[in-house]
């Protein structure tokens, strides 16, 4: 079912990626790091699946503007991107270990990071 426009979170080009913006576009980096421990081999799996083929692109046309020009969409597909990135290691390289290493992210809070500053 397509989105509306005026419902539209990320942009136009992007909208395959819109059933994934209420959970997976925190805008923190503790966000996205809660969103990965919270979340099930499964989700992660969906995520990552329909995010993968168009990320580099993603990233590639997000690049040519500086972060502080980017629209409100624009950054809502900067935080879905982020969180990309960890599921992609939870998903490429830890796989089945992930639990594992969600015992160690629950010990070491974040509380800030560089990607929460302003830009």
């Amino acid at each position: 079912m397509p989105f509306l426009p005026e419902t539209q979170l990320l942009p136009e080009s992007y909208a395959v990626l819109e059933p994934f913006v209420a959970d997976w576009a925190p805008d923190t980096a503790a966000g996205r790091a809660t969103k990965r421990s919270n979340s099930t081999a499964e989700e992660r799996q969906a995520f990552y699946d329909a995010v993968q083929p168009i990320a580099a692109g993603a990233l590639t046309e997000l690049d040519k503007k500086p972060l502080a020009e980017l629209d409100d969409k624009e950054r809502r597909l900067l935080d879905l991107l982020m969180c990309f990135g960890h599921v992609s290691l939870a998903v490429e390289v830890q796989g089945d270990a992930e639990p594992q290493h969600r015992l160690w992210r629950d010990c070491m809070v974040i509380t800030r990071a560089p990607a929460d500053l302003p830009a």
